[in-house]
């Protein structure tokens, strides 16, 4: 983690092995109680009294409860996998949106390279460090960039990126709804 990161607290949702461990034992718990009322009913004569009874119905009601809990992990975790594919794909879908338009504008290897970091919200010190190059290389980069995008600054191009994944089949201004 890197330093003056805060540290997130563990939490039995963050930590799978965690949950495992407590159904464990609450399995372990009803195991036991169940072959405490086994027990108790042999001693009994095989008659139940009310102390067996409740017994019985909160050993059995732990049961279920470790089945659902069980059944729940099941289903979370089916869930969380299929939302990371989701992202995943998401993920895909926004980076070939935003190579499109690389592509779009032609900017040249150098020219993407710079717009990704600038993307990635890098400020032009960051993107010169990252590449080697000095300042005003990387300026000069921006202007070219601004100027293929039709943009004139980061924020313009962000939000045609932006547009375009949020609209990505815009009308035409002749095709557009007239104000009334």
């Amino acid at each position: 983690m890197p330093p003056g990161m805060p540290m997130r607290p563990r939490s039995l949702s963050t930590s799978p092995a965690l949950i495992v461990a407590l159904i464990g034992v609450q399995s372990f718990c009803a195991l036991f109680f169940l072959s405490d009322v086994a027990t108790d009913l042999g001693q009994a004569g095989g008659k139940p009294t009310l102390h067996l009874i409740i017994e019985t119905l909160a050993s059995g009601t732990l049961v279920i409860a470790i089945f659902f809990e069980l059944r729940m992990i099941i289903e979370l975790m089916q869930r969380k996998a299929r939302l990371e594919r989701s992202l995943k794909d998401a993920s895909r879908a926004v980076f070939e949106v935003i190579e499109s338009h690389f592509d779009l504008w032609g900017l040249s290897p150098s020219e993407r390279d710079v717009a990704s970091f600038l993307v990635k919200g890098f400020s032009i010190t960051e993107i010169a460090g990252l590449r080697g190059n000095k300042e005003g290389t990387i300026k000069a980069h921006l202007n070219a960039i601004y100027r293929k995008s039709g943009t004139r600054n980061r924020a313009e191009m962000m939000s045609a990126l932006i547009d375009s994944l949020i609209d990505p089949h815009p009308q035409s201004d002749a095709t557009a709804p007239s104000a009334p």
